[in-house]
């Protein structure tokens, strides 16, 4: 497998080596060698998995304390998938990283403790799975606007017909604008 840094160099990219044929396929989505030896430090503690409909966007959550490393794949469907720095003292906070996740290209996300993560889906009955390092603790978890002039990530919108076929949570609309006002993490 080849495992990538992206934009942001803690947040990589892995890319599995696929063995297929006639019968189908067959890839290793976890192997702790071959992770640590990229510098993923990962010890897995839930596993989570959601389906959306094209147009759906989760995110930006993160957790204040309790802070989730993430490894996400894309099952069925397709999505863009996306990774904000909200660590304060970091080179690289506030910025962003995306890539397009999809059940074709089989690709997957580190995205290390943090992070704000969001995810758009660009078909309907995407599957959504991801392995996290922290356990879901609800009072600590943040939420970031989508569409935060301050992050200003560029969302394919023009591959699910334009910013009015966004579908939100209420608690993903309440989400904080201004980089400068989200809780950020020391």
């Amino acid at each position: 497998m080849q495992i990538l840094p992206t934009e942001i160099p803690d947040v990589l990219e892995i890319i599995p080596k696929v063995f297929g044929d006639e019968r189908g396929f067959f890839l290793e989505t976890w192997n702790d060698q071959a992770f640590r030896a990229a510098g993923i430090d990962a010890r897995f503690v839930q596993d989570n998995w959601s389906r959306s409909r094209k147009g759906i966007l989760r995110g930006l959550h993160y957790q204040i304390e309790q802070t989730q490393g993430k490894l996400v794949r894309v099952m069925c469907g397709s999505v863009f998938d996306v990774a904000v720095d909200m660590r304060r003292a970091s080179p690289t906070f506030g910025r962003w990283s995306g890539r397009m996740l999809s059940a074709h290209n089989r690709r997957a996300l580190w995205i290390p403790p943090g992070f704000a993560h969001g995810f758009l889906a660009l078909e309907d009955d995407t599957d959504f799975v991801y392995k996290c390092t922290e356990l879901y603790a609800p009072q600590y978890e943040r939420t970031v606007s989508w569409n935060d002039a301050d992050i200003a990530i560029d969302w394919p919108l023009d591959l699910i017909g334009g910013a009015a076929n966004v579908l939100l949570s209420e608690k993903d609309r309440q989400g904080s604008r201004g980089l400068h006002l989200a809780e950020a993490i020391s």
